[in-house]
């Protein structure tokens, strides 16, 4: 809270955090190709456009821990939305193309985590 007991600005806007293929990436990253203290091993390199705020982040839980929002979801009528940045090569999938990937960029053949599935929920309905 501010002095004045606001807890609004408690959080202000959030401020991109690196920019990784000319993108603004927020969270808590450790290098330029996206990984982050939560997620970082050699094929954890995309960030995810979150819909609530349009802003991409590495994972989640960077944006639970510095959006000052709850996050959204795209819609499965959204899957056409340039989405997710690969961190190996900056190139924007759109949803459907990251999901029908086979866990690899189709721009530059770089691995992505194959566990990056099981939090699909998280990011995309």
């Amino acid at each position: 809270m501010n002095s004045n007991g606001d807890k609004s600005s408690r959080l202000s806007a959030v401020k991109p955090t690196d920019f990784i293929w000319g993108k603004a990436v927020y969270g808590r990253i450790i290098d330029h190709q996206t990984r982050c203290i939560h997620y970082h091993s050699s094929v954890d390199i995309i960030a995810i456009k979150f819909k609530c705020c349009d802003h991409y982040y590495p994972c989640f839980e960077c944006h639970t821990e510095t959006a000052d929002h709850v996050a959204e979801q795209w819609a499965e009528t959204e899957r056409n939305i340039k989405a997710v940045l690969c961190g190996a090569c900056g190139h924007e999938l759109t949803i459907h193309e990251y999901i029908a990937s086979n866990n690899k960029c189709p721009e530059c053949r770089a691995s992505f985590n194959l566990n990056c599935e099981k939090h699909y929920p998280l990011y995309f309905r």
